[in-house]
């Protein structure tokens, strides 16, 4: 399962810098695969499409920070516990239902990028 801020976000920024994955954008920023990790050429997506990993995509929250499921990993392969929501102050950073990942998964996708 991924990581999701809710909107009771108060935009301080405690939680991008804590993401090993760079999968934490401050709202209305656009996304890429290549930011913050070391995956090269073209991944598939989350609905099965294989883009270019320089591909910009557009924000998924405007108003407030945001983590993108594509490239959050709860963390997996590198702590113990989602270093976004244990930084948070204001508890917004909360199991994502939407997208339910396997830790089989979830570890995969750590290291595809991270090579």
């Amino acid at each position: 399962m991924a990581i999701m801020i809710v909107d009771d976000c108060i935009n301080c920024g405690a939680c991008e810098p804590e993401c090993p994955n760079n999968a934490i954008y401050e709202g209305g920023v656009e996304w890429c695969f290549a930011d913050g990790t070391t995956v090269k050429g073209s991944v598939a997506t989350l609905d099965g499409n294989v883009v270019d990993v320089k591909t910009k995509f557009q924000p998924i929250q405007e108003d407030y920070y945001y983590i993108t499921p594509e490239k959050c990993t709860e963390c997996m392969g590198f702590h113990e516990e989602p270093q976004c929501a244990a930084v948070c102050p204001v508890d917004c950073c909360v199991p994502d239902p939407d997208h339910r990942e396997s830790e089989e998964i979830l570890l995969a996708k750590k290291a595809k990028m991270h090579l």
